[in-house]
């Protein structure tokens, strides 16, 4: 049997507050790359110029990868190098330069060099640059390595903070943010500490590294917001989650997105799968009644389901109510499929 999909090309709604009738039209065009059309039609170029416009199985090309980053473009997979069909693609956005990143699974066995992006096509990107997302500046690199300085799959749940909006019926600051206290830790270059601290509320990010620390200060600068009125502490988060409690610390709102992996000297190995718990256990304490909690896994191995009731389940433990939940699937721009089911899982509570 044969597919049949069906395109609207007009479509009316009524304005759910002024009942003001709003029609939407498009004129089909058949043979427009729909990654890319999806991309257009969602992402302000305004407002965001990092984004991740191809996602493996999900955007039909299994094994690559590919971000925007202003004007760069970053392509990932498992290849040596770039391939001259992807390159042709990835030309199609008139980029200044293609990097091209060998997707390493075991990154903890690699050196940095060993995992850094490479010029593929074009112009050679600076040491640090900066890119948009939400209206919000960040700085990132192509030389650090790993990572380039910005979790893209967050872009959405840092929104929320910009808004204090969660979802229906759930307001991450029912009285508003200004005077608000936020606990980002494994803050990393501080991002969502950044949209937290715009919008009034004041921010403690504690991550091990003074490095990514001092990124994020730079961050804080770049978006006219004044670390010195802000907490930037560098240490074990383990460790450090113990010390807040016997200060008395209480917190609006505490953001939990660990590595799915670290180890350090003070507290040991954490691996998500096992671990998450007792991470959850150490930070619920820290929350105000009705607080905040945003806790987020990359950790392959747990389902959805899994992680949900992990972390309630430590919620109880500690003998608090979860009085709103609301779970988040990947951004738009990772699509998932059955082959690649979703990296990311992440959790609102709103804790009695």
């Amino acid at each position: 049997m044969g597919t049949f999909m069906l395109h609207a090309q007009s479509l009316t709604l009524v304005h759910p507050e002024t009942q003001e009738l709003l029609t939407f039209t498009v004129e089909p065009d058949f043979k427009s790359d729909p990654r890319r059309s999806l991309r257009q039609s969602l992402v302000d170029p305004q407002e965001t110029t990092a984004y991740r416009v191809l996602h493996g199985a999900g955007d039909a090309e299994p094994g690559w990868y590919c971000e925007r980053l202003g004007d760069y473009l970053l392509i990932q997979s498992e290849a040596e190098s770039v391939d001259a069909r992807m390159l042709a693609w990835a030309a199609a956005f008139e980029p200044k330069g293609i990097y091209h990143k060998r997707l390493e699974r075991r990154v903890r066995r690699t050196q940095p060099e060993g995992i850094s992006p490479c010029l593929a096509k074009g112009e050679e990107a600076p040491g640090r640059f900066w890119v948009r997302e939400n209206g919000r500046s960040f700085e990132v690199s192509l030389q650090e390595g790993y990572s380039i300085g910005l979790f893209l799959d967050q872009r959405e749940n840092r929104r929320r903070f910009l808004v204090n909006h969660v979802a229906a019926d759930f307001p991450l600051f029912p009285e508003g943010p200004a005077g608000c206290e936020v606990l980002n830790t494994f803050a990393y270059t501080c991002a969502f500490s950044v949209c937290a601290a715009v919008v009034g509320a004041r921010t403690t990010s504690l991550d091990l590294s003074r490095k990514y620390l001092e990124w994020g200060e730079r961050n804080f600068v770049h978006n006219g917001l004044a670390p010195a009125n802000h907490e930037f502490i560098r240490g074990d988060v383990f460790d450090w989650l113990k010390r807040l409690t016997k200060k008395q610390r209480r917190f609006d709102a505490l953001i939990l997105d660990p590595p799915t992996f670290s180890h350090s000297k003070i507290s040991g190995p954490f691996r998500a799968e096992s671990d998450y718990p007792k991470l959850v256990e150490l930070a619920v304490p820290l929350l105000k009644a009705n607080g905040v909690l945003l806790a987020a896994t990359n950790a392959a191995t747990l389902l959805p389901e899994k992680f949900v009731a992990l972390v309630k389940s430590a919620v109880v433990s500690r003998r608090r109510r979860v009085l709103a939940e609301h779970y988040v699937p990947q951004p738009f721009d990772f699509p998932i499929t059955r082959t690649e089911p979703p990296h990311l899982k992440t959790v609102w509570l709103r804790l009695s």
